[in-house]
């Protein structure tokens, strides 16, 4: 284990890697695998984002355990809290100020041109509005891989506030989980390096992981309240996946707020624990993007949790699925 005893308001890049459990270092000179270098930028790779943006967590809420190790990474596009947490501390996902946390920049430009030179959103949902990201954080890892590896995987946890009335709306906040490989193989890595994302059996159709997993009622957001989604003013939709809201708990995301679309209506849901696979060349260099967004504006925030990175021998299935 290299993910115990990090400080919980890191600004240290390779601690979120260590909370990732990747745990073994290296450097351009030395050909040993490992991470090469770690950075913590705004969503195009300049600047830095603000401090409440990402932290290094023993648990989320009450409920949500690290999968891997005693940590985990956190980003949010608020406060990378739960109820009672400091450095930093909790402010509430849904009553954030105008502002947000100040921060904006560019998209990743590579992953908007292999997109149209838009943002991509799931089937049915309008485009997403907006030239600039929002409240963003990215976490960037350059990482030589083992000699005998040929895939990764990693466990992601995605909650937002826009939940449920702001679904499948211009709005939507993005998590990413962006490639660089010079694999070229079958299965084949998407063309826009976009992990983050889910394609239901036997389809083509892509959901990108956010808030409109609800819409398309994929089974992958499950910790949430069943009923009415989109309800603010894009139109009225219904998930019938919510399973739970034991990972809600002592988040914030668990705040009564009824009559937002139902009477019983919470201040948010989650995917619960999803895992994200990519495929690479053994020996290979490879960046891996980590990043989250909000779309339009800077209020009603989002929070991901990432962590159990995990080589194989074996190719994956890229993207993304519930386990």
């Amino acid at each position: 284990l290299c993910d115990q005893g990090l400080s919980s308001g890191s600004t240290t890049p390779l601690d979120y890697a260590k909370a990732m459990d990747l745990c073994q270092t290296t450097s351009m000179a030395d050909k040993k695998w490992g991470v090469i270098s770690a950075t913590l930028t705004l969503a195009d790779g300049t600047g830095m984002p603000a401090p409440k943006g990402h932290a290094i967590r023993s648990k989320f809420g009450t409920n949500v355990l690290p999968k891997g190790g005693t940590a985990m990474a956190v980003l949010s596009t608020g406060a990378a809290a739960g109820k009672g947490d400091s450095n930093p501390a909790y402010q509430s996902f849904q009553d954030t100020p105008a502002p947000g946390n100040n921060k904006q920049s560019a998209f990743p430009a590579d992953f908007v041109a292999a997109n149209g030179n838009k943002l991509p959103n799931a089937p049915g949902c309008p485009q997403p509005s907006g030239a600039n990201a929002r409240d963003p954080v990215m976490l960037t890892l350059t990482i030589r891989v083992p000699t005998n590896a040929k895939s990764f995987k990693l466990d992601t946890n995605f909650f937002s506030s826009e939940f449920p009335e702001y679904t499948c709306s211009p709005f939507n906040d993005f998590f990413v989980v962006l490639l660089d490989s010079v694999y070229m193989g079958s299965p084949a890595n998407p063309t826009d390096k976009n992990l983050a994302f889910y394609s239901p059996a036997g389809s083509t159709m892509k959901y990108p992981v956010g808030v409109n997993l609800a819409s398309g009622n994929t089974g992958l957001f499950t910790q949430c309240v069943n009923g009415r989604v989109g309800c603010a003013q894009f139109g009225n939709g219904t998930i019938t996946t919510c399973t739970s809201t034991t990972d809600l708990a002592g988040t914030g995301f668990d705040n009564a707020d009824p009559g937002t679309c139902d009477a019983n209506s919470l201040e948010g849901g989650g995917t619960g624990w999803l895992q994200t696979s990519g495929n690479v060349m053994p020996g290979e260099i490879i960046k891996l993007r980590i990043a989250i967004w909000d779309t339009s504006d800077h209020v009603l925030d989002s929070l991901a949790l990432v962590d159990a990175f995990t080589w194989s021998v074996e190719l994956s299935q890229p993207g993304t699925v519930i386990f």
